[in-house]
């Protein structure tokens, strides 16, 4: 297969050939990063300090790579107890574990712990949303050192897509104002990903 280099919008994309739907993924993520951008420039939404924001550009991200979007075996796990996850603060939020990511990177298995909370799928349009909290070998370095989020969605059958470039930092990584859920250790991964989003650079 042939292998290309994109420059794109400024993100330099790295994949193998090009189908139809690698490029619907590119641009999935090119659109979910133009969504944070704007929702840090906008003084209604931004989690910036106010100094920040106002000097605010562009978010920094890893560039897109098609290999850190993978096609994780979903294995549901009901009957899970409630728990109240730790966080930044005193705040402590239930959730449930709901299911297990099992995927391959780079020759090895892995799994992640995906979680729902007891709060949110009380509301409208969230009703089906999943956590996915994870920590890398990048933390501290090239990404945030408490860890990156992923938002997933309950899927229909037994696959989910983990798409580690749309990976986004807690707010407390902008801002001491915020309470953010700390990573819990299970999803403590002992592999890099660079891919996503990287930390804030103040």
């Amino acid at each position: 297969m042939r292998y290309t280099k994109i420059i794109a919008l400024g993100i330099l994309i790295f994949l193998w050939g090009s189908t139809s739907a690698q490029d619907t993924a590119i641009e999935e993520i090119m659109e979910f990063r133009m969504e944070l951008n704007t929702e840090f420039a906008d003084p209604e939404e931004s989690p910036l300090e106010e100094e920040d924001r106002l000097h605010f550009e562009a978010l920094d991200f890893f560039p897109i790579d098609l290999n850190f979007r993978i096609e994780a075996r979903f294995i549901r796990t009901p009957g899970q107890e409630p728990f109240e996850m730790q966080t930044t603060t005193d705040r402590r939020p239930v959730y449930e574990k709901y299911g297990e990511c099992h995927f391959e990177l780079e020759g090895r298995k892995f799994v992640l712990n995906v979680y729902q909370s007891h709060s949110l799928r009380e509301k409208e349009g969230y009703e089906d949303y999943l956590f996915l909290p994870f920590k890398d070998f990048t933390n501290g370095s090239e990404s945030y050192g408490g860890g990156r989020y992923i938002d997933l969605r309950v899927p229909e059958d037994e696959t989910i897509i983990l798409d580690f470039n749309m990976s986004y930092n807690p707010y407390c990584a902008y801002s001491y104002r915020y309470s953010c859920p700390l990573v819990p250790e299970e999803n403590h991964l002992e592999v890099a990903i660079p891919a996503g989003i990287k930390k804030w650079g103040h």
